[in-house]
């Protein structure tokens, strides 16, 4: 999906998948400033480490620009209208969804469980779990499935009528949000939505 919007804009990029132990998280951070890597993206289980390490006060990065810390988790709720939302989770992408949606009802394992969702209007699915369904939605409320491809959660959303967002629709939202940081220049949202196989 980079790489093609890299190309798109013409751009002599490269993004490339870098496998981090937890345990080498500090050096492989410092390492992509001192080698001159323009940014990068950060991903489970890291974005929390990496948020402390560089001293942010957000409570999760998922977008490095040099040593300056971003979270664009978050940026599939642009446009989308909501009143009640919801999230299932606690970890480093929940952690994201929390800060830009403090008014939330928040649940998980190690607080109120299981969900009852029937008064939301917006749910964030942000847990690992694929095959079981966590929470059942209905018409007029909107799940978004951070997972990919599509978890039980949002297989039954879909089959009982609720609008679902998934994995790679929040992917290509990020991905976006996280070109433009990088580069300083508008993302070719179609081409990258073209990469990841959605409709433009």
């Amino acid at each position: 999906m980079q790489n093609a919007a890299f190309a798109a804009r013409g751009l002599d990029w490269a993004y490339v998948a870098l496998d981090v132990p937890p345990e080498h998280l500090e050096d492989a951070v410092r390492g992509l400033a001192a080698l001159g890597f323009a940014g990068a993206n950060v991903t489970t289980p890291h974005k929390a480490a990496v948020a402390k390490l560089i001293g942010s006060e957000l409570p999760s990065v998922n977008t490095l620009v040099g040593m300056e810390g971003f979270s664009t988790d978050a940026a599939i709720l642009d446009g989308l209208e909501f009143e009640r939302p919801a999230i299932l989770g606690d970890g480093g992408a929940a952690a994201a969804f929390k800060h830009a949606l403090p008014q939330a009802r928040v649940f998980s394992r190690k607080g109120e469980w299981p969900p009852d969702v029937r008064d939301a209007d917006l749910v964030i699915h942000a847990t690992p779990e694929r095959d079981a369904v966590l929470a059942e939605l209905g018409p007029g409320q909107t799940l978004v499935d951070l997972p990919y491809p599509r978890t039980a959660t949002a297989e039954a959303a879909a089959a009982a009528g609720a609008r679902v967002l998934d994995g790679y629709e929040v992917l290509a939202a990020q991905g976006a949000a996280s070109f433009r940081l990088w580069t300083g220049v508008p993302a070719p949202v179609a081409v990258m939505r073209r990469a990841l196989g959605l409709p433009e």
